[in-house]
């Protein structure tokens, strides 16, 4: 039975702050919706204490707002927010670009142009959902490869703000971002343009900023 141990506490931390996260970012939980950890611990099949625990980190990340004594509920979409948001990602984004782009492989490319197929696809379908699990999986790659842990870790922290208002925008029918732009950039990476891989990248997260607008 030595197969069978204990999951980890920070696991269940982990696995609750994820599901909680995506819904919220999804519109499963809506701006302003009250949130108890009693039952979404009965919906995630958890204990109260690492539901407690992803609360905690969803406040610090911005996703949930808590009054002491008296409530925990979804954040409102403001506007200020998601552009700051989105300026330091984009930032941290050309920085990881110029020091990815001197060490992508082909195999990084080539997951870089599958994953843009997937996201003109879905586009095509209007699947908003695919098309921005596509995106995350594009840019992935140069967090990756760009190897800094800090940067990759503000990047994860601060996206999912930006991801929620992206959804709902596109949800009522605005225009998601073209594949083109990706193209050139994965155009630029394949040649080791850092300059230009870096300048794309500056006008994609740029766009992400005027969004909120």
């Amino acid at each position: 039975m030595e197969a069978i141990r204990p999951v980890p506490r920070t696991l269940l931390r982990d696995r609750a702050h994820a599901a909680i996260r995506d819904a919220i970012v999804a519109g499963e939980l809506e701006p302003g919706a009250v949130v108890r950890d009693a039952d979404l611990a009965e919906r995630l099949g958890l204990s109260r204490a690492p539901v407690r625990e992803a609360f905690s980190r969803l406040v610090d990340e911005g996703l949930l707002e808590s009054k002491p004594q008296s409530h925990t509920r979804v954040t409102p979409l403001v506007a200020a927010d998601v552009r700051d948001a989105a300026a330091v990602v984009g930032a941290l984004h050309e920085l990881v670009t110029r020091t990815a782009v001197p060490r992508l492989t082909d195999a990084d490319l080539a997951v870089m142009r599958a994953a843009n197929e997937r996201f003109a696809a879905a586009v095509r379908a209007g699947d908003v959902d695919a098309a921005l699990r596509a995106d995350d999986d594009l840019h992935e790659v140069l967090v990756r490869a760009g190897g800094n842990r800090a940067a990759a870790a503000t990047v994860a922290r601060y996206t999912p703000l930006i991801r929620r208002l992206e959804r709902r925008r596109f949800g009522e029918g605005g225009n998601c971002r073209s594949a083109g732009l990706h193209e050139r950039l994965i155009d630029a990476c394949a040649a080791g343009d850092t300059a230009e891989a870096v300048r794309v990248t500056a006008e994609i997260w740029r766009g992400l900023e005027e969004l909120a607008d």
